[in-house]
């Protein structure tokens, strides 16, 4: 299906102009349908914040300490990453190679699949970053207090947007059809966005339900934000930071290898 050769590939070498260039046509091709993807991507996170923040919120004043809807309120920046961050890259990643043969376009400018896929995901990210904020500034509207380390969630959010992002992409690339990623979604990302202490403190959960969690990319987006939000605890976020940092980097090389594999024949 790709265009490009082995003379092409220059993995290692991540060229600025390049990974320039594959942003600048996502911020050009985005600007014709920024409206319908920041709706999806951040409205129904933040019925889920309404919805569980005033729903339990009525029944369950506090939760580990915190009044309910700001629990939520911090929680709820993780599903936004997961709803911003995974699932675009896994829909759009597709429909770039196998259907509109983007891709195969891209890669015939001096562009490498190192280069195309890391752009790409840094490009989510940065979008991430920026839509993981909104259910945190609706909290504030309900009572969530503002906080300098508020300025922190979206460079959480980013970091996080780009290991999901790199996830995306590393599914698209296995999938067969675009009906396969039922499989991931029901089979794996949704469990995962119920065990990370979203809606409820993980401590509480049984024991292997706790194992899970601690192994769950969103679980340690949770914590770091909430602690932002609330107040640092020192080591305990620097491993929450070093997990993230180690889920992108392993999303990113598994994106890498096995979209050269798919466009590169």
């Amino acid at each position: 299906m790709g265009v490009a050769t082995a003379t092409q590939r220059r993995l290692g070498r991540l060229e600025g102009a390049a990974l320039r260039g594959v942003m600048v046509r996502e911020l050009v091709n985005y600007s014709s349908f920024w409206r319908s993807s920041t709706f999806s991507s951040t409205v129904d996170p933040t019925i889920y914040l309404l919805a569980f923040g005033f729903g339990f919120g009525s029944l369950v004043s506090q939760v580990a300490g915190y009044d309910y809807i700001d629990f939520v309120g911090t929680g709820i920046v993780a599903t936004t990453v997961l709803f911003s961050g995974a699932f675009p890259a896994m829909y759009s990643t597709f429909v770039k190679y196998e259907f509109q043969h983007t891709y195969d376009a891209i890669l015939a400018a001096p562009v490498d699949t190192e280069e195309l896929v890391t752009a790409e995901a840094l490009w989510i990210a940065a979008r991430t970053g920026i839509y993981g904020c909104v259910p945190m500034l609706v909290a504030t509207l309900f009572g969530l207090d503002p906080s300098w380390g508020m300025l922190l969630v979206p460079f959480i959010a980013a970091l996080a947007g780009f290991g999901w992002a790199g996830f995306g992409i590393f599914i698209a690339a296995k999938a067969k059809s675009i009906e396969s990623f039922s499989y991931w979604q029901s089979g794996l990302l949704t469990p995962m966005f119920l065990v990370a202490g979203t809606f409820f403190p993980l401590d509480q959960l049984p024991t292997w339900a706790q194992i899970l969690g601690n192994v769950n990319p969103l679980f340690h987006c949770v914590e770091l934000v909430r602690h932002a939000v609330f107040g640092l605890e020192g080591w305990g976020d620097i491993g929450h930071l070093a997990f993230l940092i180690a889920f992108g980097l392993i999303s990113w090389r598994l994106a890498i290898r096995y979209m050269e594999r798919r466009l590169i024949k």
